[in-house]
């Protein structure tokens, strides 16, 4: 297939978008691959249609290699069976409901697990039916507070997202594994450099969950690694691993001391070594810093507020406090919350005031029974010293709130963290029963009783791929496509208005398309620098060159991606373009 830029709906620019925070964004929208319409919806113009639609390509083959059938559901999608499932609510604000005419609730589907469901129990009644998977690939729809980074997080995406459906525990296992293994093979045929990490499943609920994150500066997510194993996991999954419990007999009161103007940890930990006299010393590590927040459920009018106890050389990462207490809505308190609550004295919480007052209080991991602590005494300019867990105060439980650090131990025991940013591009879910036990899918099975079915779900992120890909393959003259997805083969550049030079490049252009190369053939009336410059930009993978060499028997070959240049003779071109595609 020839494409001729002259007819090709394409203008590139020189200049970057104003709104654009990351590379994928400015280069795409220079290379004219896509056009933003609205804050997270873009247009798709035609090379970066290529692009999707080879990357959907890949997807589908390894999809259908694995066994998996494809379908369709509509986008739009009656409220009854996110209700049923409690997810109508749960989303909160992160989707987009509407009315039709008559004044019935829809939504535009974030995902599908009720679909399918109730798909697969109205075609199916047998054990002998089973297993069976089933995906598509469609344009999801969520509506983000904040989208951002061009086509890596707006309110529009395709994905690709599949649900697998077996008898017992056994058989989700194996689906499971039979995805993790298609989703290797994707993006190792895209080329991506990617993690998989173990991960949380949030308002998807289930069990197992792993993420696979593209490696990228600009990530939004955060992952840790072992120094000394294959430990890697989101930083929203790390199980902060908790010391032993230590005796508590033979340890000193609790006392409370005059502490003035320490309403913060660095203050605190201050005047204790320099002003309290007690001849010891202490570190923010000693100091049990108490956060207080309030969580809402899904639906709920009523807040209730919860304490958060954590180290003092700790902050409370906000991402890591969200999904632990998932599908709650989770706010700090407002000043009107502290006047209703005289016993939260600001900047002196302590656990006995939260607990003689019904407060729920979580804790950290690492607050076990037999550690000592510095923390509020609940009244003003007032701390308390070797306040001791398990002694002193009961938690009501812990919670995964606190921020994990780079040195960190590792959860396995073995090494220790270190942390790097990604961007998520797919994730798998070993779901369960929660949809099947939610819409009473079962089979009959061979002894005529009924089994009920497990769930797995599976997604990938299709069009953010097409970000991902620029993230990763590009550099300071423009794109550089991999060849799996690149919009074409060859680019053959046009450099001179010689006539010899025109008719030269059509005919090896044409003899490329009969070989079966996608060629995209500059043939605009434009100087060689400006043309130069859209090669760069675009990014195929093979620049051919037609210029004033041609009268030597000559034409240029350019790698994209390494910039090598090489000369070829005209009449042993193609064949080496066909040698360099296939290879």
């Amino acid at each position: 297939m020839i494409t001729r830029m002259s007819s090709l709906f394409l203008r590139t620019l020189r200049e970057d978008p104003a709104d654009a925070e990351v590379p994928s964004h400015r280069l795409l929208v220079r290379a004219g691959y896509v056009r933003r319409v609205a804050p997270g919806g873009f247009s798709w113009l035609p090379l970066g249609l290529r692009v999707l639609r080879n990357i959907e390509n890949v997807v589908r083959e390894e999809m259908d290699a694995m066994g998996a059938q494809e379908i369709q559901f509509p986008a739009l999608l009656p409220r009854e069976p996110y209700e049923r499932t409690g997810r109508w609510t749960e989303y909160g604000d992160g989707i987009f409901r509407l009315k039709d005419r008559k004044g019935a609730d829809y939504l535009l589907g974030p995902t599908h697990e009720e679909l399918f469901a109730l798909t697969v129990k109205g075609e199916y009644s047998s054990y002998k039916d089973y297993p069976v998977t089933l995906y598509q690939i469609q344009t999801k729809y969520r509506d983000e507070a904040r989208p951002r980074a061009g086509i890596l997080r707006g309110r529009e995406f395709v994905m690709k997202d599949s649900y697998s459906f077996d008898l017992d525990d056994e058989g989700l296992a194996r689906s499971y594994q039979a995805h993790r293994d298609a989703y290797i093979r994707i993006f190792d045929r895209l080329g991506i450099e990617y993690v998989i990490v173990a991960a949380t499943s949030g308002a998807m609920g289930g069990s197992a969950s792993e993420e696979f994150l593209a490696v990228a500066e600009t990530g939004e997510d955060t992952y840790v690694r072992s120094t000394e194993s294959g430990y890697a996991a989101n930083v929203e999954a790390v199980v902060t691993p908790a010391p032993p419990a230590r005796p508590v007999d033979g340890l000193p009161a609790a006392q409370v001391h005059h502490t003035p103007g320490t309403p913060t940890i660095a203050t605190l930990v201050e005047y204790l070594n320099n002003q309290a006299g007690l001849g010891r010393t202490f570190t923010a590590a000693d100091t049990l810093k108490n956060v207080i927040v309030k969580t809402r459920q899904p639906g709920a009018k009523d807040w209730e507020i919860i304490g958060i106890g954590l180290p003092g050389d700790r902050e409370v990462d906000q991402k890591r406090l969200e999904v632990a207490l998932e599908p709650a809505e989770v706010a700090l308190l407002e000043e009107a919350d502290f006047t209703a609550n005289p016993f939260l004295v600001k900047g002196y919480i302590g656990p006995k005031a939260l607990q003689d007052n019904g407060i729920r209080y979580l804790v950290d991991p690492r607050v076990v029974t037999g550690t000592a602590w510095v923390t509020g005494a609940d009244k003003a300019d007032h701390h308390v010293v070797d306040l001791v867990a398990g002694r002193d105060f009961t938690p009501d439980g812990t919670i995964e709130a606190a921020e994990v650090r780079e040195g960190d131990t590792s959860p396995d025991g073995k090494g220790t963290l270190v942390a790097a940013r990604g961007i998520e591009i797919g994730h798998i879910f070993q779901l369960g029963r929660k949809y099947t036990n939610a819409f009473e899918v079962d089979a009959l099975g061979a002894d005529s009783k009924p089994i009920r079915i497990t769930m797995g779900s599976y997604g990938v992120g299709v069009s953010r791929l097409v970000g991902v890909l620029a993230e990763q393959y590009h550099d300071e003259l423009g794109l550089v496509w991999p060849r799996a997805v690149a919009p074409a083969d060859v680019h053959v550049v046009i450099a001179g208005k010689d006539e010899a030079v025109i008719s030269g490049a059509e005919k090896l252009a044409a003899e490329l398309d009969e070989a079966g190369v996608r060629v995209l053939l500059d043939d605009r009336k434009a100087t060689p620098g400006v043309k130069f410059a859209d090669a760069e930009l675009i990014g195929v993978p093979s620049i051919l060159v037609v210029g004033r060499g041609l009268a030597k028997g000559v034409v240029e070959v350019k790698d994209r991606a390494s910039g090598d240049r090489q000369d070829v003779p005209v009449d042993e071109v193609v064949t080496h373009l066909v040698k360099l595609i296939r290879r």
